[in-house]
């Protein structure tokens, strides 16, 4: 399943760029995350591994796939269940506004019975999606 959000942002597509990319960072725009815990290579940087912690439910393990800095990110999450390839697409539209793009492509795991869940979910993935990168668009805006 593929959700795509483009949104615009009023901050210059580095800035934006690199707060997206900071996984550090994750915890104060990710409103459900309660912490970040590096696990190897140099954070933000391709081939770098790190947990994200929600406050509820099952941790995922996140790799930094590619980093193209101010253009795009990439990244690949798993957790029980699911796995996630997340493409973060950054396109200056003046010196203080952005276009952010996020994709994200879902892998349910488990065969025929986890897809269907998948499916049928899919509307509310969407709405959190974009909850999501509306709650990065304030964090990025006033940071």
């Amino acid at each position: 399943m593929r959700s795509v959000v483009e949104m615009d942002i009023e901050a210059p597509q580095q800035k934006v760029a690199a707060l997206f990319a900071d996984p550090g960072k994750s915890k104060e725009w990710m409103e459900d995350i309660e912490r970040y815990e590096p696990i190897g290579g140099e954070p933000g940087m391709p081939g770098s591994i790190y947990r994200l912690v929600p406050r509820e439910g099952d941790p995922f393990v996140a790799t930094v796939v590619s980093r193209d800095l101010p253009r795009e990110h990439e990244l690949y999450l798993d957790a029980p269940g699911v796995a996630v390839a997340i493409k973060g697409s950054f396109a200056a539209l003046s010196p203080q506004r952005t276009r952010l793009k996020s994709e994200e492509e879902f892998d349910f795991k488990g065969g025929m019975l986890a897809r269907l869940g998948g499916l049928l979910s899919r509307g509310a993935i969407r709405r959190a999606h974009r909850r999501q990168m509306q709650a990065f668009r304030r964090y990025a805006e006033r940071s």
